[in-house]
């Protein structure tokens, strides 16, 4: 069992960031798969990133190169660094998690998730 929390989203201006967290707390997630999936009013749920247990990282191909996502082992954190945000990025941003060695891909296989944190970004 694990609780993940999301925080840090918010309203932004096109072109600016924002740094979303999501603290895991329960059972160690160092061997387990993490994720960050948005999803927007009326639009299907998207992936925006993957981070294997291994430190692999995946990235959807509208925010390749734009976002990072990285864990701090420490704190149990995982981490999203958005940059050159547009009125496109404008979502639901929810945090997961499954005991995979790999991340897989689909979102209906990810076991836990985060209440979502909401980005806004305007023109």
């Amino acid at each position: 069992q694990v609780q993940l929390v999301e925080s840090g989203g918010g309203s932004v201006q096109a072109g600016g960031s924002l740094a979303l967290s999501c603290v895991a707390s329960g059972d160690p997630v160092s061997s387990a798969c993490m994720a960050w999936f948005r999803q927007a009013p009326g639009k299907e749920r998207m992936a925006v990133a993957y981070l294997d247990p291994d430190g692999r990282t995946t990235y959807g191909d509208s925010m390749r190169g734009r976002f990072a996502i990285s864990k701090d082992g420490t704190k149990n954190t995982l981490h999203l660094q958005m940059n050159t945000l547009s009125p496109d990025d404008t979502a639901m941003y929810y945090c997961a998690a499954v005991w995979r060695p790999h991340c897989p891909l689909a979102y209906s296989s990810y076991d836990y998730w985060g209440q979502g944190t909401q980005v806004t970004v305007s023109s």
